[in-house]
């Protein structure tokens, strides 16, 4: 069976990409963790090798089980028995043998028994497991929870926690309810402090919690009595060895369907508190969501992966009027154009990643020591970058999943509305990316803050300002004329002062910021690897034609247009 990592050049290439050298550093202390621990890397040359290996086996697994128990998976789906889910007999292997293979708290500290790798190669192994199977990585890369108990728990919680998810136990996050979607400063679920025990009890009912009944919980509920909004929510650590939590039902949804969506009732249910009281909504919900987007935005990136390459193997095979479809125009046309949406999307996410790194890393720095003046300022950059860069990611990469699936069952024609091929599944598996972890509106709300502080447009003139070779000066100065087409378009939205004509045009400026910075990301990664160059130049006529239609309509548009676009009600 095939690798799925070895047979994808671009992710070594993305893997292997200059500031990696920083992150590793940063992440190994300079190397002194090999002090400590015998098996940690000597230099960058190990940590890389190392990296490499692993993911190596992460391909091998998908490849040769994740991938081919996807369908079987599909079909069975999981179930509720006797208050708790039963996996698919394919999810079951699937989760042993990356057990078996130490996949679990890749991220985490060697001290909890984890890898202490840093966040690209962990968003890597999602990439390759999202496109072996995208309902299975909502089971395995929860494990991304554990990152917010590292950042926030004590180190008692620590030691108990993050030491068992190393060992193989799965993760969930307990947010929504059923009146409380994305506004979850609506929760209601209860904690009541228990003086004689020593913890907090939890009652209530969540609802849409991927993989509710996980091992260990991160919990969102309102501890201060009286309160509606999100000053009265705090972050508890709920145990499923405990207690106290049943599931009532798994949701039957169109796609994702291994991966067990449930609604849980909480009836006493025994719990910790995370960090400090009141925070849980304002501190631990941002950081536990936007690490949830970063992996959303890896999910898409394997999926997208997946719609392409079997498009591309079935327009290779599919022969009508005597040649195979991909010979005609209209075919070979769909495919190029996934293909540079597909290497957009990667270049985003692992640019994203970067970013996260290196302001996570100095961030855990900063719990051993006092940064220098100069790491605190680069830790604000990054973070800032970060900030930005992970709403831009999760909507742009997610957007791009929908078209890539869609484009793929067409290409298919009627083969692709059959359940006899992958695309049927992957189609509907890709929906749900740009809804959860919160829709791409709500990403674009995030987002906004890029254009209206001038922050992507910072970022643009620094990808602008880099030295490319001759052969692809032609396509940086059509990015800066595209460049100064959304600097206007900023401007002329911004001038009316007026939040409500912003927030109209906001999808239309996050998305012209978002076309320039993915294809300026190609054309930097071209003047690395020529093998990216058909996919910038293919990017860049797609981005060239969504900024100037976007540009031409804000132009034209005033605040008088808003009328006509409100809904009234009768």
């Amino acid at each position: 069976m095939a690798n799925y990592y070895t047979d994808n050049k671009e992710l070594k290439f993305h893997l292997d990409h200059p500031l990696m050298e920083k992150i590793v550093r940063l992440k190994e202390r300079n190397f002194t963790e090999k002090e400590a621990f015998e098996y940690a890397p000597m230099d960058h040359e190990d940590a890389m090798d190392n990296f490499d290996k692993v993911l190596e086996v992460v391909g091998e697994i998908c490849g040769d089980l994740v991938g081919p128990n996807a369908e079987s998976i599909d079909a069975e789906g999981p179930q509720v028995v006797d208050g708790h889910v039963v996996y698919a007999r394919g999810t079951a292997e699937n989760i042993e043998a990356l057990n078996k293979a130490g996949l679990m708290g890749m991220s985490l500290p060697r001290k909890y028994g984890g890898l202490n790798f840093p966040i690209v190669p962990y968003i890597m192994a999602a990439d390759v497991v999202s496109r072996a199977d995208a309902g299975f990585v909502n089971i395995w890369g929860l494990q991304d929870c554990a990152e917010t108990i590292n950042e926030f728990a004590s180190e008692e919680q620590k030691e108990k926690y993050l030491t068992r998810v190393c060992n193989g136990d799965t993760m969930a996050m307990d947010l929504t309810e059923p009146d409380a979607g994305s506004d979850l400063q609506a929760v209601q679920l209860k904690a009541v402090y228990d003086e004689q025990s020593g913890k907090w009890i939890l009652n209530g009912v969540k609802r849409f919690i991927t993989n509710g009944d996980g091992h260990i919980s991160l919990v969102l509920a309102r501890s201060e009595p009286g309160t509606k909004d999100g000053r009265g929510l705090s972050m508890f650590i709920y145990d499923k060895n405990d207690g106290g939590v049943t599931v009532r039902r798994i949701e039957h949804k169109m796609g994702i369907i291994g991966s067990p969506t449930c609604e849980l009732v909480f009836k006493d249910a025994p719990a910790e508190l995370v960090g400090s009281r009141k925070m849980g909504l304002i501190k631990y919900v941002m950081a536990l969501m936007n690490g949830a987007r970063l992996g959303i935005a890896a999910q898409s990136v394997g999926v997208s992966e997946a719609a392409y390459r079997e498009a591309l193997a079935y327009a290779k095979e599919r022969m009508q009027f005597g040649k195979a479809i991909m010979r005609f125009p209209a075919v070979y046309e769909m495919l190029s154009n996934m293909k540079a949406k597909l290497d957009a999307s990667r270049t985003l996410l692992y640019e994203t990643a970067r970013f996260v790194d290196v302001y996570k890393t100095y961030m855990h720095i900063a719990e051993e020591r006092k940064l220098e003046k100069e790491e605190r300022d680069e830790m604000k950059k990054y973070q800032r970058l970060a900030d930005i860069y992970t709403p831009l990611v999760k909507g742009m990469s997610s957007e791009y999943s929908n078209q890539l699936a869609y484009d793929a069952v067409q290409i298919h024609g009627g083969s692709g509305f059959m359940k006899d091929y992958p695309v049927e599944r992957i189609y509907r598996d890709a929906r749900i990316t740009s809804i959860y972890e919160g829709t791409t509106q709500l990403q674009v709300v995030a987002a906004i803050r890029g254009v209206t502080t001038g922050a992507y447009l910072n970022q643009i003139r620094v990808y602008e300002a880099e030295k490319v070779s001759p052969e692809l000066e032609h396509l940086r100065r059509t990015l800066i004329i595209l460049t100064d087409e959304y600097e206007q378009a900023v401007n002329k939205v911004l001038a009316t002062e007026d939040n409500e004509f912003i927030d109209f045009h906001a999808r239309r400026l996050v998305e012209m910021a978002g076309n320039i910075i993915m294809s300026y990301l190609l054309v930097l990664d071209s003047n690395r690897d020529a093998m990216f160059a058909k996919s910038a130049k293919n990017y860049i006529r797609i981005a060239k034609a969504q900024v100037k239609a976007h540009a031409e309509f804000i132009r034209t548009s005033d605040l008088s247009d808003l009328g006509s676009y409100k809904y009234e009600m009768q």
